[in-house]
């Protein structure tokens, strides 16, 4: 029975991931920042470890105590909406050691016992925001591309020591909340809109609550392509999940 270590399982795209792998008879390791039993079904295979990817001490906890894993899910990151101006540097720092460094980080702990196996898989999770450039998200879409660059040059150094790597790409999901957590997020890191931005910052964010209708992605699209990319190794880097993603990754090709 394999063993697949996932970050960021509280909510949304981890969760429904660990959840999908355990009803596929893996065992699975679902890190989260506070451990919490009752949001997964109680199973012999499953582990909640805690982990809090910006801090080094925490991720050497984790590989004490998680062990041998053949594959590392980096999903684990944080949202942020803001006027780029109005956004001080403390806050943008803060973004970049969830999203980029923090799953840099995670997989160079792991790395020593894939290399040394020359086996396993690792996927990071990026996002849709860096298939199409959108206002008020520069700092969020700059962590992200950085994680897609990261995946695809790494991949070509992992081929040599027998490790696979995939780029999971969602779209916009608002059955998560992720996008209610950046925009508090806007908040609590005081974030601020610039009087000269405050029309065009007003606008935007109506126009994103009006969005009901267009194509979306849910977190069960996501763990089923999180799926396939640990299990098909024939597919591509680069998988786009949920409609609106692999529409935009379709117009993004052509």
């Amino acid at each position: 029975m394999k063993t697949i270590l996932i970050t960021g399982c509280s909510t949304g795209f981890g969760l429904e991931t660990a959840r999908y792998f355990l009803e596929r008879d893996w065992k699975v390791i679902a890190t989260m920042r506070t451990p919490r039993e009752d949001v997964l079904p109680r199973s012999e295979h499953l582990r909640v470890l805690p982990l809090d990817v910006t801090d080094p001490a925490s991720i050497r906890k984790l590989v004490e105590g998680a062990g041998p894993i053949d594959v590392l899910v980096n999903n684990a990151g944080i949202g942020l909406m803001s006027i780029f101006e109005g956004t001080s540097m403390e806050t943008i720092r803060g973004t970049f050691e969830t999203n980029t460094f923090g799953a840099m980080a995670v997989t160079q702990a792991f790395l020593p016992q894939f290399s040394r196996r020359k086996a396993g898989v690792i996927v990071n999770v990026s996002s849709s925001t860096t298939q199409k450039p959108l206002p008020m998200l520069s700092v969020y879409t700059a962590s992200k591309a950085a994680l897609n660059a990261f995946t695809e040059s790494l991949a070509l150094e992992l081929q040599s020591v027998g490790v696979r790597v995939s780029l999971v790409i969602p779209g916009r999901s608002p059955e998560t909340p992720f996008g209610q957590n950046a925009r508090t997020r806007m908040q609590d890191q005081g974030v601020t809109v610039p009087e000269p931005y405050a029309d065009f910052a007003r606008s935007f964010l109506e126009r994103m609550k009006g969005q009901t209708s267009d194509p979306v992605t849910r977190s069960l699209d996501v763990a089923e392509v999180i799926w396939r990319a640990v299990n098909e190794p024939s597919l591509p880097l680069r998988q786009p999940a949920g409609a609106d993603a692999v529409e935009l990754e379709r117009t993004r090709l052509n």
